[in-house]
């Protein structure tokens, strides 16, 4: 969830307020307990957000819910109950936002990329041109094959965050789809230069390098991804490259 940490203040900030105060715990306590509790217990933390819930929990208990929901995998569901709850928020366009660029990741991992592409679409029209939910959007559009939108999106996004690894990378995949090879290979490289661990970046780069025929390239690119982010979607797509270059070897 990384391109969206711009909106964890403001989320956490704001969905502390909306919390009742009459918990014997105080709302912001309680709410930073139910999050720690769902990186290591989700379904206990899934149950005790429901029952803040009932107790008059509000906005914190919500989204404890949800991110508990994201933890399990259950990620349309996580998705609907974001979504609920930005439609509640009466506390300004940024915190909606961040709500709705949450909701927008949870609908892209369960492979609902319409979905993601119209909540991204609203969180734009609360914050326009804000790089992260441009980003968001990109991936969206790449995700239904709408490359050249992905890439209008992500030229926007380095516009207001010059440089930024993640756009470069998505960038990149999306200069590759639409034929701009020589684009595609100056993105990656830039977004290595910023980050020379990053995994969107080094699967795009192998991608390219095997295209041009450079399977040593490819190879030494995708086994340096395996090796600096193993847990990662890239990883798993890093493992399939090879496999299949080494089938065809």
């Amino acid at each position: 969830m990384t391109l969206f940490h711009f909106a964890l203040p403001a989320l956490i900030a704001g969905l502390t307020g909306m919390a009742a105060a009459a918990d014997e715990m105080p709302p912001a306590q309680r709410y930073q307990a139910c999050l720690a509790e769902v990186e290591t217990f989700p379904k206990e933390a899934f149950e005790d957000a429901i029952q803040w819930g009932r107790e008059g929990g509000g906005g914190p208990a919500e989204h404890c819910a949800a991110s508990a929901l994201l933890t399990l995998g259950l990620y349309a569901d996580a998705a609907k109950r974001l979504e609920a709850l930005a439609q509640s928020e009466k506390k300004g366009p940024r915190l909606k936002a961040g709500i709705l660029a949450q909701a927008g990741q949870a609908w892209l991992l369960a492979d609902n990329a319409t979905r993601a592409e119209a909540v991204a679409t609203t969180a734009l029209q609360l914050m326009p041109n804000t790089p992260a939910l441009l980003i968001a959007r990109a991936r969206a559009r790449a995700d239904r094959g709408d490359y050249a939108g992905a890439k209008a999106d992500l030229d926007i996004a380095l516009a207001g965050i010059p440089g930024h690894p993640d756009a470069l990378a998505f960038r990149a995949a999306a200069f590759r789809f639409l034929d701009q090879t020589a684009a595609a290979r100056a993105d990656t490289d830039a977004a290595l230069a910023r980050d020379p661990a990053h995994p969107e970046a080094l699967l795009e780069r192998g991608i390219l390098k095997r295209l041009a025929d450079d399977k040593d390239g490819a190879r030494a690119d995708w086994l340096k991804l395996l090796e600096v982010a193993p847990g990662t979607g890239a990883a798993d797509a890093a493992r399939a490259n090879l496999e299949k270059m080494d089938v065809k070897k």
